[in-house]
């Protein structure tokens, strides 16, 4: 059985570059302990705590659209919706491995699994 460690996603939002295109598809890799560790060495962060998720995202996030190169300055353009809904999607891979949630249908009361990667999830 191989580990995924890269997982899909798509932004509510979606983050427009400094040409103004939309970039809304991403890739998003499993964060290990360096990419919690080396942010805490960060000025910014030391400064302002809550500048952490911004070190952290732009460490883990593979790609944006056409855009492969992310920095902090991508993740502090983003929307505040995209930044909350790659906050969830983060913890909810490093937590349980996976980007699929449980559900129950309200109809049938069955359960089942979904894919959470921002469409309509």
């Amino acid at each position: 059985m191989s580990l995924q460690t890269e997982f899909p996603f798509t932004l509510p939002r979606g983050y427009v570059d400094p040409e103004g295109n939309l970039h809304r598809e991403g890739m998003m890799r499993l964060s290990t302990a360096y990419d919690e560790i080396v942010p805490m060495k960060d000025s910014r962060v030391q400064t302002n705590p809550g500048y952490l998720v911004i070190i952290l995202l732009s460490r883990v996030i593979v790609r944006l659209g056409e855009v492969t190169h992310i920095n902090p300055k991508v993740i502090e353009s983003l929307f505040s919706a995209d930044l909350a809904f790659l906050q969830d999607f983060y913890r909810r891979i490093n937590e349980t491995g996976s980007s699929r949630v449980p559900v129950t249908c309200p109809h049938c009361e069955g359960s089942f699994e979904v894919e959470v990667n921002g469409l309509g999830g």
